[in-house]
């Protein structure tokens, strides 16, 4: 996955249009960071059509809003096809991955909380 700058997150207390903060670059997975802590974070992805994020599992729960195109989101094998506006919580210690069979533009939401245990 290619980052779009080196800053840890994006500017406070400064309007921003949320689907256009980050650009489609052509065979790319890019990422902007919006906000970045230990408890968790905010983070903007643009998919190009054919590209894929590689399964993986993360500890805590994931929640994913399309913000632009379709995505196919597979959670422990099952297929999931997002269009705009939806969204869905990935649980913890799920495996899933993306593929992006057109472009598509997402917001990812992680708490990393409640699972100290």
């Amino acid at each position: 996955m290619k980052t779009l700058d080196d800053k840890p997150e994006m500017e406070k207390s400064k309007a921003h249009i949320i689907v256009e903060i980050i650009e489609y670059i052509p065979n790319a997975v890019v990422s902007k960071t919006i906000i970045k802590k230990t408890t968790g974070n905010v983070t903007v992805s643009s998919f190009d059509a054919g590209e894929e994020l590689a399964e993986k599992i993360s500890p805590f729960d994931t929640y994913i809003q399309i913000i632009d195109g379709v995505a196919e989101l597979s959670i422990e094998r099952k297929k999931y096809h997002l269009k705009l506006g939806e969204g869905i919580i990935i649980p913890a210690h799920s495996r899933h991955n993306f593929n992006a069979t057109q472009q598509f533009k997402m917001l990812s939401t992680i708490i990393k909380s409640g699972y100290e245990d």
